[in-house]
């Protein structure tokens, strides 16, 4: 992300929770489908530390999606996501039970995504990061913008704006470098 404001710092400063958008978010939106109908997604390994990066400081992770995929619930495993909310037709129910389970107020929340199904989440928590490749309406009413692509480190990006924001980069890299992670 570019040079963040004072205010966008401190925002990214109170997240406790990121919720992810998959297609396009985590992936770069093309989805393959294999000769048996079984689909293969494609997954970013540096988002996959990025978010790792997270958990070990402490923040939750969920994930809120249209589509439901075996490739995904592969993917948040080796992840340790558990917060998975998949086969939405609507993303704005899932505020309440990711306020039940992590505690975390829809101020402290923090959407990433990319298309227009998620407009109406974006409106609903506390911070909404839309992809570079993001829809033109996302985009709009995003209030920070990544960098990267969708799929394309655009996850680690933010990851590494929270921690940052939270003072606490340097620390992550020390435990990286000791091992500790």
């Amino acid at each position: 992300m570019k040079m963040l404001t004072p205010p966008q710092k401190a925002a990214l400063a109170s997240i406790k929770l990121l919720i992810l958008d998959v297609d396009g978010v985590l992936t770069d939106g093309q989805i393959i489908y294999n000769d048996d109908g079984s689909e293969t997604k494609i997954f970013n390994v540096r988002d996959g530390l990025g978010l790792r990066l997270l958990q070990h400081a402490g923040l939750e992770i969920a994930i809120a999606t249209g589509r439901q995929t075996p490739a995904l619930k592969h993917r948040c495993k080796n992840l340790g996501i558990e917060l998975i909310f998949d086969g939405l037709r609507y993303k704005t129910p899932v505020v309440e039970p990711l306020m039940r389970a992590t505690g975390a107020k829809p101020d402290e929340m923090l959407f990433m995504c990319d298309d227009l199904a998620d407009l109406s989440l974006m409106t609903r928590i506390g911070l909404a990061v839309a992809v570079a490749d993001a829809h033109s309406e996302v985009i709009a009413a995003a209030d920070l913008v990544t960098e990267a692509n969708g799929g394309q480190g655009a996850v680690r990006e933010v990851c590494e704006a929270i921690l940052k924001a939270k003072g606490l980069w340097k620390t992550m890299l020390a435990d990286l470098i000791h091992e500790r992670l």
